[in-house]
């Protein structure tokens, strides 16, 4: 059996600025490169008797593009992933301060 954490260090070798930016696209002389918030986790063990395992997973978010028009870049973000992780965000934090008031209060 492989050893699993060189297995694991091999294949997340191309992790994180990659994951993060993706590759450049010309699309009628405008450059774009998309940008996203990306995490990985793995894991691993074995016993004794050399029964072992592991497994690993990870997320990306979208969040936006840089955009080049000839010496203008700027930065346009991704409205629909900004409002999916911005809306629960409002309501936990909203949700969690009402009930550290309410506590106050008491």
């Amino acid at each position: 059996m492989p050893n699993i954490a060189l297995e694991l260090g091999k294949q997340s070798a191309t992790f994180g600025v990659k994951s993060a930016y993706g590759e450049q696209a010309d699309v009628d002389g405008v450059r774009i490169v998309p940008v996203a918030l990306a995490w990985s986790g793995f894991g691993g063990g074995s016993d004794e008797a050399g029964n072992g395992g592991g497994g690993g997973g990870g997320y990306a978010v979208p969040l936006g593009a840089y955009i080049r028009r000839g010496d203008d870049l700027r930065f346009e973000p991704n409205i629909v992933s900004f409002l999916a992780v911005a809306i629960p965000f409002v309501w936990v934090a909203g949700r969690a301060l009402s009930r550290v008031i309410r506590a106050l209060k008491r």
